[in-house]
This record gives C-alpha cells, sequence and structure tokens, in this order.
C-alpha cells in the first residue's frame, strides 16, 4: 500500500497528453491551449475616445472661454474622414476614432454647446480622455501562454486577438462502468427489495465533466464476469479512460480488475494509504488508462476527486497541481488525531472557515452534499482545535 503522495507522483508519469486539435473559439470553453495566443491586430487599432464629448486640438485650449466650430462627427466603426483645423472639433462617442488634427477629448459634461458651436468656459482636467492605439496590446503581443485554460476572460482575450480557431488539447473520452447487483436505475429502486439506486457513476460524471472529459456512457453492470469482460472490452475500444466503480474489495464477486486482466492490465497502483477510498487503483490497459473507485459514495467522490481529477487534468494538458491546488484555511471546529492512514475529511465553508462534517461514514449521501471542502490531515498528525490552519481542497 502507497502514500496519497506517492500515488499523485504516479499519476504525474502515467497522464500525459493526449494530443492537440483546432477548435472554434465557440468551441474552446474549458479548453486548455497547446499554444499562445498571439495578437493579430492593435488594440485600440487607433487612438479612439474613452468618453462622450468633443474631440478637439489642446492648443486651441491655451486661452478660455474657447469657442470652437463643430464640422462633424466620429462614431465607433466609422470616424470623422477630415482633420480637426485651429477653431475646430467633431462630437465623437466612446470607442469611436480620434479624428486627424485633434489630440484629445473634452467630456460633453464641461461643454456648452449654442448651434453649432462648443464653448469651453473652463479647464477641463489634465487627462487625455484618449485610449492610444495598441495601449492595451499591439499585433505580435501574447495575450495568453500554453497550458492556460480557456475561461470566460480567456475567451474575451482571445477573441480580441482576432482568432476565430484556437489549437488546444483534446478532451479524453471517459466511459464509467458500475458494478455490482444490488444496483438499480435511480426511479426504479422502489420496485425492488434491496435495491439501491446507482447514484455514484452520476456524481463521477460530472465531476469528470468538470475537469475536461467528454463522457460517452455509462453502463451498470451486473456481478457476471463474463458480462463484464465483454462491457471492459466495448469500454477501451471507444474511451481513453475507463472508471470502474465498486468491486475493488476481496469479496467471492469483486471483479473490477479481473474484467480488465484478459486485455493485459497491468497496474500503477493499487490501494493507497488514504481514508476513505483505500481500494483506489489505477492500472494501464496499452495507452489507455483505467481507474477503480470504491463503490460507496463518499469514498467514490473523494477518490475522483483526488485522483481521477488529477489523471484528467495530465490528459488534457494541465499541470495536475491545477487539480490539486492545496490551501490553507482556520478551523471552525476541533479535529480529533489522525491514524496511520492519512484522512480526507469532509467539510463546509462557514464564515471564511472550514466545518468538519460531523458525519463522515464512507457511504454518506446526504453529508456529502453539503461538503465544499476536503481538509486534508496527514497520518499520524495531532488532534487541533478550532483556529488552527489546515490544508484544504475545493471538493
Amino acid at each position: 500500500m502507497i502514500s496519497f503522495d506517492e500515488a499523485v507522483e504516479l499519476i504525474r508519469s502515467a497522464a500525459k497528453p493526449l494530443g492537440t486539435e483546432t477548435v472554434t473559439i465557440v468551441e474552446a470553453a474549458g479548453r486548455v491551449l497547446a499554444n499562445p495566443v498571439v495578437a493579430q491586430i492593435d488594440s485600440p487599432r487607433s487612438d479612439v475616445s474613452a468618453m462622450d464629448g468633443y474631440a478637439v486640438r489642446e492648443a486651441d485650449l491655451d486661452s478660455l472661454p474657447a469657442s470652437l466650430k463643430v464640422i462633424g462627427e466620429s462614431f465607433a466603426g466609422s470616424g470623422f474622414d477630415g482633420s480637426v483645423s485651429p477653431g475646430a472639433c467633431v462630437r465623437i462617442f466612446t470607442g469611436a476614432p480620434v479624428p486627424s488634427g485633434a489630440d484629445r477629448v473634452v467630456m460633453q459634461e464641461n461643454v456648452r454647446r449654442e448651434g453649432d458651436l462648443e464653448i469651453i468656459d473652463e479647464q477641463p482636467g489634465s487627462a487625455s480622455q484618449v485610449r492610444r492605439r495598441g495601449s492595451d496590446f499591439a499585433t505580435g503581443d501574447e495575450l495568453l501562454a500554453a497550458g492556460r485554460r480557456i475561461d470566460p476572460r480567456a475567451i474575451v482575450a482571445a477573441a480580441a486577438a482576432d482568432l476565430a480557431e484556437l489549437e488546444v488539447y483534446r478532451r479524453p473520452r471517459l466511459h464509467i462502468l458500475s458494478t455490482g447487483d444490488e444496483l438499480a436505475q435511480p426511479g426504479t429502486a422502489r420496485s425492488r427489495a434491496h435495491a439501491i439506486p446507482e447514484s455514484v457513476s452520476l456524481g463521477v460524471a460530472a465531476l469528470a465533466e468538470q475537469w475536461g472529459a467528454e463522457c460517452l456512457g455509462r453502463t451498470c453492470l451486473r456481478d457476471d464476469l463474463h458480462s463484464m469482460e465483454s462491457a471492459a472490452a466495448a469500454a477501451l475500444n471507444a474511451a481513453e479512460v475507463i472508471v470502474v466503480t465498486g468491486g475493488a474489495s476481496v469479496g467471492e464477486k469483486d471483479f473490477a480488475k479481473a474484467m480488465f486482466e484478459p486485455l493485459g492490465l497491468e497496474l500503477v497502483f493499487s490501494k493507497v494509504s488514504i481514508k476513505p477510498g483505500k481500494p483506489a487503483w489505477l492500472g494501464r490497459v496499452g495507452e489507455k488508462l483505467v481507474m477503480g473507485l470504491p463503490g460507496n459514495p463518499t469514498s467514490a467522490l473523494v477518490t475522483a476527486r483526488l485522483f481521477l481529477a488529477p489523471v484528467l487534468a495530465g490528459l488534457t494538458g494541465a499541470p495536475i497541481e491545477r487539480a490539486l491546488a492545496w490551501r490553507r484555511i482556520p478551523l471552525a471546529s476541533p479535529l480529533g488525531d489522525c491514524g496511520a492512514r492519512e484522512t480526507f475529511h469532509r467539510a463546509r465553508l462557514l464564515s471564511g472557515a472550514a466545518e468538519i462534517l460531523s458525519f463522515q461514514d464512507s457511504s454518506a449521501q446526504k453529508a456529502l452534499a453539503q461538503a465544499d471542502l476536503l481538509v486534508r490531515q496527514r497520518a499520524n498528525a495531532r488532534a487541533m482545535p478550532p483556529g488552527e490552519l489546515v490544508e484544504f481542497l475545493d471538493f
């Protein structure tokens, strides 16, 4: 049995990017850039007005009040074609090109309009109210680095660079196999004695999508090795990542690993010294990865967050530290001492502190929904009082 940190390093070695593809910017949200985003144009593309007002020559404001003749208008997307000569000005709107000859904009609040004259009675201040060409970025500037996850802010920058397509890392295709004779589809369990609603694969699928995977489907399997072997082969044929939930212990019907053995399963690790989730495992079949998660809902979701999320980060071109971004937070409630296995406590954020949930059972589902933090407690750690800082992940 290996430590959590040892398992993470094995994931780092196993989860490499799957290659790249070009997608439209509309499809790029949530993906990871394979190449930098480089500006194809200046921004702004010319000197533009930062305000609604009048484009004037600074020299015409040397003597106030100044009375300037309005000779035209400049709108965003359609500027004034002529030039501003001494004693003249142009009505201008936010984002519109500053016409030739003008070197500042006077806000309309500082102007009196009388017919075709603009009158400035007092000094309008030192700010030019002009956004200079290329003041945001210039052609050839790198706006986004390779490896950046394309979030809404990155989408804005990429579009502003005048790019319609982006080269990104491929999304891993993922299939989930849930095992157990007792499982029933949600909505049907009540009609069969001893049945349990199959909840785990739905949560794992949602988590996998959050971390960049394309979930091809979920298959619920009875504990029959022959049919499980067929399902394993079909899943490997379609997907790069297979997640198996349940069947990871040592019972007579625990076939999670056995169903992949005829296909050449090689274990990367098996059993991790953590609580919950000791039975979690990772294997390889050729270039494909197979991850085994416990069948209990809390154990499955905790280990998916700790192990599947970094696997998917690595496959999508991101550093696995993006999935394991540990931070520190004070405890809102006491934490008892830890045993020999490193423990990940479910907790919720309460006024800037971590409140450890009272019910930590690995089968919990109501308490699982209440948790938004995972608090990490190292093996053999002492008890900690409220206020002490602990490591945590967003859950």
